[in-house]
């Protein structure tokens, strides 16, 4: 149920974002958009400013941290006390912590707030928000994150849950990569690929995402639900991470070659299970 006096501008409509606004709107929240790309929405504002005038809290879904801070930047001279700023893309610790800082010197308040979940997920309301700030500030906007979520979990200050949501997508990189060379080796050894879904129900290194992925890798099925050029720019924060604290990640490193033979052949916009594509009747 919204609450009476609570605007909410959604910023950055791909995706997740349009679909976040959707769910808002269905719920009864006033809500106000914008796109840096113009789109036919209703409620769409021209600038990150207008909406910020409009609304007081405001969810942020922007590509990387270039976009983020670019929109922070936009909105900061109609920011003050009573706003508040969830970013909800994952960008790196470094950009986090420098658009946290910059919503904070307009005296509004900041929540990193990266989600996992993909397109479905965002359809039906039933995204999984990771939040790092204050807990005052969570609870004061639960109830906007609940208009589009299964779970919001507080996992520590800022800055914690970008971390947090960079190493699960490690494990999903990874994941989808190997799962691309077991498939290829069954193929190689004379094994009928789909016979991989039969052998995987009874074995305890199935999970939740080889069941999604699995079926629509066999089927040559790339629509987007999470893109390849983002899980790789994920995977990249993951690694930079790594090299800045003396650590080397051989198997990330693996799966991020995977990601960008497809993305050197023009698959970036399709879902990063694309990596089949490498072995794929090749």
């Amino acid at each position: 149920m919204a609450e009476e006096n609570i605007t909410v501008g959604v910023l950055g409509l791909g995706i997740i974002g349009s679909r976040v606004a959707q769910n808002l709107r269905d719920k009864g929240w006033k809500t106000f958009v914008w796109n840096r790309t113009p789109q036919d929405h209703p409620d769409v504002l021209d600038s990150p400013g207008a909406v910020a005038a409009q609304a007081r809290v405001l969810q942020i879904f922007v590509r990387d941290g270039d976009a983020l801070l670019s929109v922070v930047d936009q909105m900061a001279s109609q920011l003050g006390q009573g706003h508040v700023v969830l970013n909800h893309a994952t960008v790196s610790p470094e950009a986090t912590s420098e658009a946290a800082l910059r919503v904070g010197n307009t005296g509004a308040a900041f929540l990193d707030c990266p989600f996992t979940g993909s397109r479905d997920a965002a359809n039906q309301g039933k995204l999984n928000y990771y939040v790092g700030g204050e807990q005052a500030v969570v609870e004061e906007v639960r109830a906007v994150l609940d208009a589009s979520a299964q779970t919001v979990t507080h996992l520590g200050s800022i800055g914690h849950a970008t971390v947090l949501k960079i190493a699960t997508n490690m494990i999903s990189a990874t994941t989808v990569a190997i799962l691309s060379e077991a498939l290829a080796v069954c193929e190689k050894g004379g094994v009928e690929p789909s016979k991989m879904e039969q052998a995987l129900a009874v074995n305890g290194c199935a999970s939740g995402l080889s069941g999604m992925k699995l079926p629509t890798m066999l089927t040559g099925d790339y629509l987007p639900h999470f893109s390849l050029k983002n899980m790789l720019k994920d995977a990249n924060f993951g690694l930079d991470m790594a090299d800045k604290d003396g650590l080397t990640l051989p198997v990330l490193s693996s799966a991020a070659a995977a990601m960008i033979e497809q993305m050197n052949a023009g698959r970036g916009e399709e879902d990063y299970s694309v990596v089949y594509e490498n072995y794929r009747n090749g």
